[in-house]
């Protein structure tokens, strides 16, 4: 379980230094930055992803309860990181709220494989 928090908190941070690079409007003053930002990104989304991530929910709203809410966390965790900004407010937590979505998947299908951790 340890080693499966540590892969999601790499793929996780992986994606917020990659969103920082594109033009998305999201910040962070340096990598460790980065990383905390996606640590508290992570402790946010632990205790509300069984309703934020909630398969009947979302495709009840059509993924709009997945979005506003990962939006809204994108957004809380900016605020409680100091170095860490969204400079276009929330069109930048919505971008970031996406492509952490999407890269997740993507650095998570490299990293459990190459560290044997199991879904």
């Amino acid at each position: 379980m340890l080693a499966s928090f540590f892969i999601t908190w790499i793929a996780t941070t992986l994606s917020v230094i990659v969103l920082t690079k594109l033009p998305t409007g999201i910040e962070a003053d340096t990598v460790g930055r980065a990383a905390v930002g996606a640590l508290v990104l992570g402790l946010l989304n632990a205790p509300t992803s069984w309703l934020i991530n909630n398969g009947w929910l979302n495709l009840f709203t059509l993924g709009l309860l997945g979005l506003i809410g990962n939006t809204i966390l994108f957004g809380l965790a900016a605020l409680l990181v100091k170095g860490f900004r969204l400079k276009w407010g929330l069109v930048s937590a919505m971008v970031g709220a996406i492509g952490i979505a999407l890269m997740n998947s993507l650095f998570l299908a490299i990293l459990r494989p190459v560290f044997g951790v199991a879904v």
